[in-house]
């Protein structure tokens, strides 16, 4: 029995990480409400920034939710309120940007990056010897380095 309030204990604090705040001024029309959320969960926390408004409990994420809620009680469409928030703060406030000129790299920065990184792998790989090991000195190389060690190169 002692060994089961442990765990409960444990878990009982492990509720409270995946919590989300919820906002006093919710919209009373629960159709522009579940609006509100969806356009709130294509916009992206700039204090969290991997995390959208409606997961964030920044008070820069309340403000944002308020002002989508503003907006949307206001009748503006979905279109209109995306715009009017890169107009205001760019496009990295939405969590999918479009594809422009200045997304280009957030688009194919990432591939080109796995590229490069496997291009230099495969290189790195031709220039190693088969086996792991280096290959046998020559005997030119050989007297160059006794040369350098002195005649101690062999014992």
């Amino acid at each position: 029995m002692r060994f089961l309030f442990i765990p409960i204990i444990l878990m009982s604090f492990s509720l409270s990480a995946h919590g989300v705040g919820v906002d006093k001024d919710r919209l009373q029309d629960p159709k522009l409400e579940a609006k509100a959320q969806q356009l709130m969960k294509q916009l992206r926390c700039l204090v969290c920034q991997n995390q959208s408004i409606v997961d964030s409990d920044a008070a820069l994420a309340k403000d944002l939710r308020a002002i989508v809620r503003e907006q949307v009680s206001a009748g503006k469409s979905e279109q209109k309120i995306l715009e009017f928030m890169t107009e205001r703060y760019g496009d990295w406030i939405l969590l999918k940007p479009p594809f422009n000129v200045t997304t280009v790299f957030l688009w194919f920065g990432p591939v080109a990056l796995l590229l490069i990184g496997g291009i230099l792998v495969f290189r790195a790989a031709r220039k190693m010897p088969p086996g792991g090991r280096p290959a046998p000195l020559t005997p030119a190389e050989e007297k160059r380095l006794d040369k350098i060690m002195g005649g101690r190169g062999k014992t």
